[in-house]
């Protein structure tokens, strides 16, 4: 959590209860989240409902999220990272982030 002043509130042991809660509670409804985290914070959590995360899911309802959040904290002079699941690391997944985001570390690297 960052404030106007630009640092950073520990997170409190009950916070971390909450987001574990309501984490246990998307799973048994089947629902799936995600989210960005960089120093300055956490983007908004993105709820996904039933169904299974490819990469076209991933693109239409993820990533933007991601380049709004990035583009509003950092303007255009950030880098965009992911790790190896599957939908990051589809072809189409790759070539949007590439023509998308400012600066893109690609799978290979």
């Amino acid at each position: 959590v960052v404030n106007k002043h630009r640092y950073r509130r520990p997170r409190t042991a009950r916070t971390d209860v909450n987001i574990k809660k309501l984490k246990q509670k998307l799973q048994r409804q089947k629902l799936s989240t995600t989210k960005v985290a960089c120093e300055f914070g956490v983007s908004p959590m993105v709820i996904l409902d039933k169904g299974q995360l490819g990469h076209d899911r991933y693109i239409k309802e993820v990533l933007p999220v991601a380049l709004k959040y990035g583009n509003h904290v950092f303007g255009n002079d950030w880098t965009f990272q992911q790790d190896g699941a599957t939908p990051h690391t589809h072809r189409l997944t790759q070539q949007w982030c590439h023509d998308d985001f400012p600066s893109f570390i690609d799978k290979d690297h």
